[in-house]
């Protein structure tokens, strides 16, 4: 580990505790789409909460599977958003 102290854990960097929630439309029920933990729906859009270090991953899987990303926010803007325009 060049450059970290051997004292700082993997996971005190600020990254690995941001999360980011994606709005993605467009994607179809498929053999593929099965297998996530959340069903898809073929109107409107979905949120999935994606951590940092697999944003690009999750990016390229969305791509792969027919969707496309409308918005990016951190999870906590989102949930803010959420609850103000649920009140």
């Amino acid at each position: 580990m060049l450059g970290r102290s051997a004292l700082v854990s993997a996971s005190s960097a600020p990254s690995e505790n941001r999360v980011f929630v994606y709005e993605v439309e467009g994607l179809r029920q498929s053999d593929q789409t099965d297998n996530n933990r959340y069903p898809v729906r073929n109107s409107g859009t979905i949120a999935i909460q994606v951590p940092y270090s697999r944003m690009n991953e999750e990016m390229r899987r969305i791509t792969r599977l027919g969707g496309r990303i409308v918005a990016i926010h951190p999870q906590s803007e989102y949930t803010a958003s959420q609850e103000s325009s649920e009140g």
